[in-house]
């Protein structure tokens, strides 16, 4: 499955949909550069990013950090984030337990 929003593209790879999954999924997003992910938060899902390709700045809870190709990111449970792309970013997502748009909240 592929979602396509306004700033990210994300492509499910294993997930509650397509696999036998319990506890955690994982999903590839791309940012193209000068876009950003719509803050939010998980309730439940603690989060990691691993950046496979390009640069951004992430921020979570408000404190801001430069990341590039190698970093990987926490994201605790009940965490605002977002993440914004200086070029193009293409970085892999892990929730545990698995991502669910309902567990998923917006400002």
């Amino acid at each position: 499955m592929t979602v396509l929003n306004l700033t990210a593209q994300i492509r499910s790879i294993l997930d509650r949909t397509n696999a036998p999954v319990e506890k955690q999924s994982l999903a590839e997003a791309t940012v193209q550069a000068g876009a950003s992910t719509q803050r939010h938060y998980h309730r439940l899902s603690e989060e990691f990013y691993f950046i496979l390709e390009g640069t951004g700045r992430m921020d979570i809870d408000g404190e801001t950090r430069a990341v590039g190709p190698g970093d990987a990111i926490l994201i605790p449970a009940g965490t605002w984030h977002t993440i914004t792309a200086a070029e193009r970013l293409r970085f892999l997502c892990c929730c545990a337990p698995p991502y669910a748009h309902e567990d998923t909240y917006f400002e």
